[in-house]
């Protein structure tokens, strides 16, 4: 029997949450204290040296008003005529625009704490971000009411020093919380192998049965993506059409990718009977700060492979771009912004074969 999926099945990781609530899953962190403690000061001597390690960092800063526009300028006659405002020049760009009486700060800062590796918050101390408090000069504590303080930093201590560790052990903490979710991919017409490869037997199980098996040993759950008639043992999977404006195994990875927007993924086709849990393991060992996307590139090979990889839940802003230009080929994910392509080692490399033939099958 299969089903389609229901509002009973929607996982942790889509929940409808409020601003601050999805903060909170995410890695944010303020920087606060009273005003000549030296925030803005610290944030720019962490900043460069995260950036260098190759994090992507956002800043938040809490101002009494905003002024980044010259008065008078063209974008500021055409913001003070009503209008909401995007100025680029090169690979720069400024938005400047109106929340609304209504808006809450947390709302207008998630888009960049769901693409950025680590954002940080100067201000906002009543928030219940997880924070450092800067002590100012003869200062002994940060004051009533102010939660989550993970460290005092006195105005005498080695600051940025301090903050690095702490903010090194925390963005990695936030990024691995993220949930890990299974999709076994299953559809295309099977031409050659003359059935759906997702009904083939080996070992007394269905393809998809053993494959949905196996992401279950290193998943917290586990959905098939695809159009098509289930094996007798395939159970009850929560099943997920495609998405309608891509096509392809693209189109079953962005519906599992918007069904659970905060998960990540191991995505696996149907067609490869030599998986292995330790193939699978092997891709989630990848798994680390900054990376969006792990395909991997069996050695020699001139293309990656992407229908057994890795994919973090940020790498749905790179698959949403490919599905608006009508590029369906997961495979162009190669060389975009933090995909990574790890080599497997030469005793897993046979879990990436996959079988498109009767002849194939022995």
């Amino acid at each position: 029997m299969t089903r389609h999926w229901t509002d009973e099945d929607v996982p942790a990781a889509q929940l409808p949450d409020n601003p601050l609530a999805a903060l909170a899953e995410l890695p944010v962190f303020g920087v606060c204290g009273r005003s000549g403690s030296g925030k803005t000061t610290l944030i720019e001597q962490v900043v460069q040296p995260l950036v260098g390690e190759g994090l992507h960092v956002g800043v938040v800063k809490n101002a009494g008003r905003i002024d980044l526009d010259r008065r008078g300028s063209d974008s500021d006659r055409l913001f003070a005529a009503g209008a909401d405002v995007v100025v680029t020049a090169g690979d720069e760009s400024l938005r400047r625009g109106r929340r609304g009486a209504d808006a809450d700060w947390a709302e207008a800062i998630r888009p960049l704490a769901e693409t950025c590796d680590l954002v940080l918050v100067e201000g906002r101390k009543h928030s219940p971000l997880p924070k450092i408090w800067l002590l100012r000069e003869g200062e002994q504590g940060p004051p009533a009411g102010v939660e989550n303080v993970r460290a005092v930093l006195a105005w005498d201590a080695d600051r940025p020093a301090a903050l690095l560790r702490i903010l090194k052990d925390f963005t990695r903490d936030r990024w691995m919380a993220a949930p890990v979710y299974g999709c076994v991919l299953i559809g295309g017409r099977s031409r050659r192998m003359g059935t759906p490869k997702h009904l083939l037997t080996g070992g007394g199980r269905s393809w998809l049965a053993r494959t949905a098996g196996l992401l279950g040993e290193s998943c917290r759950r586990v959905v098939v993506a695809g159009a098509g008639e289930m094996p007798p043992d395939a159970g009850e999977p929560v099943r997920l059409p495609d998405a309608p404006d891509a096509a392809g195994p693209l189109a079953g990875l962005l519906a599992a990718m918007r069904w659970a927007p905060r998960a990540c993924w191991l995505a696996a086709a149907c067609d490869m009977p030599a998986l292995t849990g330790d193939a699978l393991k092997w891709l989630l060992s990848h798994r680390r700060v900054g990376t969006w996307a792990v395909l991997p590139r069996l050695d020699g090979a001139e293309h990656v492979e992407p229908l057994l990889a890795f994919y973090d839940f940020r790498c749905r802003r790179h698959l949403e771009q490919m599905a608006r230009a009508g590029d369906f080929r997961l495979n162009h994910l190669a060389g975009r912004h933090r995909v990574a392509s790890p080599t497997p080692p030469p005793e897993l490399a046979g879990a990436w074969r996959n079988v498109n033939t009767p002849g194939e099958l022995g």
